[in-house]
């Protein structure tokens, strides 16, 4: 591997999780090199920052429906569900990530929090969560966008292909449940 890149796996997650991670590794590698994928995969990692994807997302859609109300729940349920991940989930954890600083083809911003989930692909699963609850025909649309921004952290290698599948887990189980909260407080369909 390029760029001081270390080989994924070898975490305490055991045998069966960096066999996967290396398996994943090696199928992205296949994708790595080439400039378009690497674009996508970069400005996909980049977008995903402070989660300002779906904060567009979410208040393009909330106007274009004219629901300030799932706007503000939503930006709300999101700050909720980042907070939890980055500064309470990653330090149970506290997983090194693959590398500090990328892959040296795809450069992006260095993470001050470790690798364990992914808050990127968390936050990408919560905002299509919750936005399928609210806009099923849009939902292909919504996890399309999950599964770039949640794809891209492992492409440019800032996480462990495990890292998003635990993130993805984690949005959806966070997601599931600020939609009942939504619910209750009327902020539904």
């Amino acid at each position: 591997m390029s760029g001081g890149a270390m080989a994924p796996g070898r975490s305490q997650f055991g045998p069966a999780v960096d066999r996967f991670d290396t398996a994943a590794d090696a199928l992205l590698e296949r994708f790595r090199g080439h400039d378009g994928v690497d674009a996508v995969f970069r400005a996909a990692s980049q977008a995903g920052d402070f989660s300002a994807v779906w904060h567009v997302t979410n208040l393009t859609r909330g106007l274009l429906v004219r629901r300030p109300d799932q706007v503000i729940a939503l930006a709300a349920g999101l700050g909720v569900e980042s907070l939890l991940v980055n500064q309470g989930v990653k330090r149970i954890f506290r997983r090194p990530r693959p590398t500090m600083e990328g892959d040296h083809r795809t450069p992006v911003r260095r993470p001050s929090t470790s690798s364990f989930p992914s808050g990127h692909a968390s936050a990408a699963a919560f905002n299509a969560t919750v936005l399928t609850g609210w806009d099923r025909r849009r939902a292909p649309l919504w996890w399309a966008i999950a599964f770039v921004v949640g794809t891209s952290r492992a492409h440019v290698r800032i996480h462990h292909a495990s890292d998003v599948v635990a993130g993805a887990l984690v949005g959806i189980g966070f997601g599931l449940l600020a939609r009942r909260i939504f619910t209750v407080l009327g902020v539904d369909r």
